[in-house]
């Protein structure tokens, strides 16, 4: 009986600590994650996040009326779609063991016709006895991986996929694949192992790159169905990766994103018959982020840069396409704007806009007469206007290198001298910040807290050198940025220095931790979310899996076991005097749950306050929704006893009500 009172009185006080924000709308699924509208405009096929699961639902433009649908079972997820004629959809399948756990395409291929009817596995492992599936002898199946290469519109029977034999590293095919019997006939065999594929506007396959267990990229172009491969970039000798985006719309040229020695990422015009690569497009900060197809769908004829902000760059300025894309963002003001798919006949295009306030909003495009009407979006519940605003910013490291990133303010209030929440991204490698909204920093604001994320050496978005700087820095170099970071929010007189934590998941939640065993007088409290904190456990159990996992952690995060124990979080418990949250799944195959176990023991044999949140049927990131609020009203809770966010100076909202 004693018990269960102080379960209730606990429940009543975590309850008290956090009403001034209701969770639930922060956790709540999008309506859609993309939207795709047919060829001939009558259909839009959008993806819908479930609970543990990623569906399709057709609709009929006219009313939305649903006429199809499409999922399967936990953990699979509808990765993309594509219209190969106006009644047949391809659609891709990827798993996630979690909810931040990063894509793994599965290979399975899955069509299906607008009105629900014939669905059926083309390609992919789950491939059974006979009828459609996966075949290039009409007599034998074979267990492959496919992903779709080109969706030949002018081919409404097939597509190009690359197919993956289930062998470590294998050497690829090009194949076309039949959308209703499943039959693969080989177009191009790959002269580089693992390799992807892109074809010309007529459907040839031109390009091939990949890379063995040694991790360095190969470029390989041919002249046509019958040419020679030929290398013409190797990342070993030239120290940099190539990346072919398309070609232009008469054939000669194709684009190339390349990397540079220095600074960011180039898009680079190449010339198959002489050679030469001229310059077309390079930001000075950012790195190119999409590539922007003509809407006729013929060519790249642009990128968009997300840096401070979100902005497009076209090959030609004057072309159509860029004027078109200047019409709808001078209709939509401070937002970015981009067009996902498109009718055949041009008429019809499909615009999503969004920004650091705003998930996302789909309107059709009448193109000949100029008008856009509202179709759909994704969080309807939020309204841009009652969000916190994000800015960008920048400063130099203690060695001088620039790091950029984000801050978010609580809104409607003074920005000085606010509670601090230091948010470090996971990955590390790669990933990268930018001012799309995020639902998980818009919670954080309207809790009354300010969230400074900033992209640390080893994050995407700003060159090869800026990502490989980060190369054996867990701890390092990387660990300082965000120290730096913290400190300048200090100086700059927006940070209350007495009112900081740190909070991240995944490499955030390694990051988390080690600041707080760095810099013990930085920070108030550290929250880890599905976090690694033994780097020995973690590479030894990589290095398992396979040679190319292998050889990335020798290069990215070391081999010298004594330097990874030094900079593991569980080891240097004593060092840790601030209270820290722990929370972990169960089936997590990423950041395995035994982390968590044993950095919260070491924290306890220290004398370290810590509360731990677990859940043995989750994995990277929680998927259930009650699961989820209760993760965010514990760590509200947490960030209100050694902040106070909510009862000092600075606090947030009182409002209940969904924002």
């Amino acid at each position: 009986m004693k018990t269960r009172w102080l379960m209730l009185l606990l429940a009543a006080w975590m309850t008290a600590a956090t009403a001034q924000v209701d969770v639930e709308p922060y956790v709540r699924k999008d309506n859609f994650t993309t939207i795709e509208i047919s060829p001939d405009g009558r259909y839009l096929a959008a993806t819908v996040p479930k609970e543990d699961r990623t569906g399709v639902v057709v609709l009929q433009r006219s009313d939305l009326k649903v006429t199809a649908s499409f999922a399967l079972g936990k953990n699979s997820h509808v990765d993309r779609v594509w219209w190969v004629n106006p009644e047949r959809l391809v659609i891709s399948i990827s798993e996630k063991f979690g909810l931040l756990a990063e894509p793994q395409p599965t290979g399975e291929l899955y069509a299906i016709n607008a009105n629900g009817k014939d669905a059926e596995i083309l390609v992919g492992q789950r491939v059974v006895g006979a009828g459609a599936g996966t075949r290039i002898n009409p007599k034998k199946q074979e267990k492959i991986a496919a992903f779709m290469v080109d969706d030949l519109r002018a081919d409404d029977k097939g597509v190009i996929v690359s197919a993956w034999p289930f062998k470590d590293d294998p050497f690829t095919r090009a194949e076309r694949l039949d959308v209703y019997s499943g039959r693969r006939t080989v177009v191009a065999r790959a002269p580089v192992q693992n390799a992807e594929f892109v074809t010309d506007g007529a459907g040839e396959v031109r390009f091939a790159y990949g890379a063995g267990s040694d991790n360095a990229n190969k470029l390989y172009y041919r002249d046509g169905r019958d040419g020679e491969w030929r290398l013409i970039n190797d990342e070993r000798l030239n120290h940099r990766r190539e990346w072919p985006l398309g070609f232009s719309s008469d054939g000669k040229l194709a684009y190339l994103r390349s990397e540079q020695l220095e600074g960011p990422d180039a898009i680079v015009a190449f010339d198959p018959a002489s050679g030469e690569r001229k310059p077309l497009l390079r930001d000075p900060v950012v790195d190119p982020s999409v590539v922007l197809y003509a809407v006729d769908g013929s060519a790249p004829v642009g990128v968009m840069y997300r840096g401070a902000r979100s902005r497009t760059a076209f090959f030609d300025e004057h072309s159509a396409d860029a004027i078109l894309y200047r019409k709808l963002e001078a209709t939509f003001p401070d937002q970015e704007v981009y067009i996902t798919s498109r009718t055949d006949d041009g008429a019809l295009a499909l615009v999503e806009v969004s920004s650091d306030r705003n998930p996302g909003d789909f309107y059709v495009f009448d193109i000949s007469h100029g008008k856009v009407a509202y179709l759909l979006s994704r969080g309807n519940w939020f309204d841009p206007d009652k969000m916190a605003p994000t800015r960008a910013i920048s400063l130099g490291a203690r060695d001088g290198v620039q790091l950029h990133g984000f801050l978010t303010t609580p809104l409607g209030i003074t920005q000085k001298a606010l509670p601090l929440v230091v948010f470090p991204h996971g990955g590390p490698f790669g990933v990268f910040e930018t001012n799309r909204f995020n639902t998980e920093v818009q919670l954080l604001a309207k809790a009354g807290y300010a969230v400074l994320r900033v992209n640390f050496r080893g994050s995407g978005n700003y060159g090869r050198e800026f990502r490989q700087s980060g190369a054996l820095q867990w701890g390092g170099k990387m660990q300082d940025d965000l120290t730096d970071a913290t400190r300048w929010a200090i100086a700059q007189g927006i940070a209350d220095a007495d009112r900081i934590c740190i909070y991240g998941a995944s490499y955030g939640g390694y990051a988390a931790l080690m600041g707080a065993a760095r810099e013990p007088a930085l920070y108030r409290c550290a929250a880890g979310y599905v976090g690694v904190y033994d780097l020995p456990m973690m590479t030894s159990a990589d290095r398992r899996k396979s040679k190319s996992l292998a050889t990335f952690n020798d290069e990215w995060v070391g081999t010298d076991v004594a330097l990874l124990t030094s900079v593991s979080p569980n080891r240097l418990a004593d060092g840790i005097r601030v209270p820290v949250f722990l929370a972990a799944g169960g089936e997590d195959e990423i950041a395995p749950i035994e982390h968590s176990r044993k950095m919260e023991a070491a924290l306890r044999q220290a004398g370290t306050p810590v509360e731990s949140l677990y859940y043995s049927n989750e994995g990277h990131g929680f998927y259930v929704q009650a699961h989820r609020v209760e993760f965010y009203q514990r760590l509200l809770a947490f960030l209100d006893r050694n902040m106070g966010a909510a009862r000092t100076k600075g606090g947030g909202s009182t409002d209940q009500t969904a924002p």
